[in-house]
């Protein structure tokens, strides 16, 4: 059978679950099984984002928001063929940027690609700066999928990922509510 991997920007479907579905409780193995599909067998899950930044002292917020963080990165390491890569959370002013994120999910999609580890790489992401690495994975011979949301003005797609992906799909209550704990 042939094999995937999911590609899951975790501050992007962190925005969809929040701002469109009312922020459910999902099962992440459960999503990545209907993700990726039947016909392949799913090699791996990657999860990619950040631990919340915390001031020197952290504030009593920042060390409850970092505990919550770090019980659910532990409890995804726990899943079958799950992946956690964080990048790093900067303050800049009074925002936050995260840093390394898109590095480390665009390393990996073509690394795999170009190692003909998968045939098939799903994306939750809405990013346009994947599009270089999308590209390498399609020279690679990897069918590339994008799962987006256009749901709330805060969650859109942007257009040129969409058109760079081999299909696309967009997330569904009836998917969300299939994958809700």
């Amino acid at each position: 059978m042939d094999k995937a991997a999911v590609f899951i920007d975790g501050g992007y479907l962190n925005k969809v679950l929040k701002h469109v579905f009312g922020e459910p409780e999902i099962d992440y193995e459960l999503l990545s099984d209907r993700i990726c599909g039947n016909d392949y067998e799913r090699l791996r899950t990657y999860y990619y984002n950040c631990m919340p930044f915390q001031s020197n002292p952290p504030t009593a917020a920042e060390s409850r928001m970092y505990a919550q963080m770090n019980k659910f990165i532990y409890n995804l390491n726990r899943l079958n063929r799950f992946e956690v890569r964080l990048g790093r959370l900067q303050k800049i002013g009074r925002t936050y940027k995260q840093k390394r994120v898109d590095v480390l999910l665009s390393v990996d999609l073509v690394r795999m690609s170009w190692n003909h580890q998968i045939n098939k790489a799903v994306l939750l992401t809405g990013d346009s700066d994947f599009v270089p690495a999308i590209k390498a994975a399609k020279d690679a011979g990897v069918l590339t999928v994008a799962f987006y949301s256009r749901g709330a003005p805060q969650v859109y797609a942007h257009d040129e990922l969409l058109y760079e992906c081999d299909e696309r799909f967009e997330m569904t209550q009836e998917l969300i509510n299939s994958v809700t704990r």
